[in-house]
């Protein structure tokens, strides 16, 4: 019998190994993240990754992430605002050519 209770006849079992190989195969960062961003938010993203010759999308939100919390002057929310009041975009005109604002 294996680990799972499942008895195997001459047979390879390759789940077996599985603990050992999701251990290996984790990501390091642990927690996925998932967002919903408008059209436009979208495209500020992609322009600001592609003027910094970033990798990924992933990598852009962490380093903006990194560069937000590092900014340290951002006041706390009022209560009773929704995620929805949260925009990237509002005030600013993006050029999808050069990623800057008007």
């Amino acid at each position: 019998m294996d680990g799972w209770g499942n008895q195997h006849l001459g047979c390879l079992d390759f789940r077996a190994n599985l603990p050992e190989i999701s251990k290996m195969t984790e990501d390091p960062r642990g927690e996925r993240l998932q967002i919903m961003l408008a059209p436009e938010e979208l495209e500020a993203l992609d322009n600001w990754r592609f003027q910094k010759r970033m990798p990924s999308r992933a990598a852009a939100i962490r380093e903006l992430l990194k560069r937000g919390l590092a900014a340290g002057d951002i006041e706390a929310a009022e209560a009773g605002r929704k995620s929805q009041d949260f925009g990237v975009t509002e005030g600013m005109s993006v050029h999808a050519s050069d990623g800057t604002k008007n």
